[in-house]
């Protein structure tokens, strides 16, 4: 793949328990690419938050989200990549995180409230709680055709997700065909 073609960062989104961690963490493997998670974006007062069984407020999100989109936007001035997650459950966060450049792609993980409700409450030291799933599923604004999000199924095994989203740089990079 041509390095200058690819974006300067692929955020793996979805709600919470959707496996954007362990998706993101292998992407950034077989790219090769830093990873960062979006929870150590979090301040303490957030996690606190959720913690407590409060969903967050967008006064709450917004300086998540640009802190995320700093990160985005050093990589892109080094001239660098990166896999970041970042639940990006909204249009307007996505656009935030995007600041105004088209070629950040997003991972869409997506999956049914009971598929994705068994495996958060299967897991363990995390500060999400199950109770908040049905606040992200409500809060949700699945990705438009405009946005070239690549939306693909939970149901997959991760390693499945991530083949997926190498084709799809590989097709995305690869010199147009002549007819």
């Amino acid at each position: 793949m041509a390095d200058h073609l690819l974006p300067p960062a692929i955020v793996v989104m979805g709600v919470a328990g959707s496996g954007k961690t362990t998706v993101g963490e292998l992407l950034a493997q077989r790219l090769g690419w830093e990873f960062r998670d979006a929870d150590s974006f979090h301040p303490a007062a957030n996690i606190a938050k959720m913690t407590a069984g409060q969903p967050l407020t967008d006064a709450d999100r917004w300086p998540w989200l640009a802190a995320i989109a700093d990160w985005i936007d050093a990589h892109r001035k080094a001239g660098g990549h990166g896999v970041v997650t970042c639940s990006a459950l909204k249009r307007a966060y996505r656009d935030r995180l995007r600041n105004g450049h088209t070629d950040v792609r997003f991972v869409h993980l997506k999956g049914d409230i009971e598929v994705i409700g068994a495996r958060m409450a299967a897991r363990q030291h995390h500060f999400m709680p199950t109770a908040l799933l049905k606040s992200q599923f409500d809060t949700l604004e699945p990705p438009a055709p405009d946005e070239r999000a690549l939306s693909i199924s939970v149901e997959l095994e991760p390693e499945q997700i991530v083949e997926a989203v190498v084709n799809m740089l590989e097709r995305d990079t690869a010199p147009a065909q002549r007819v």
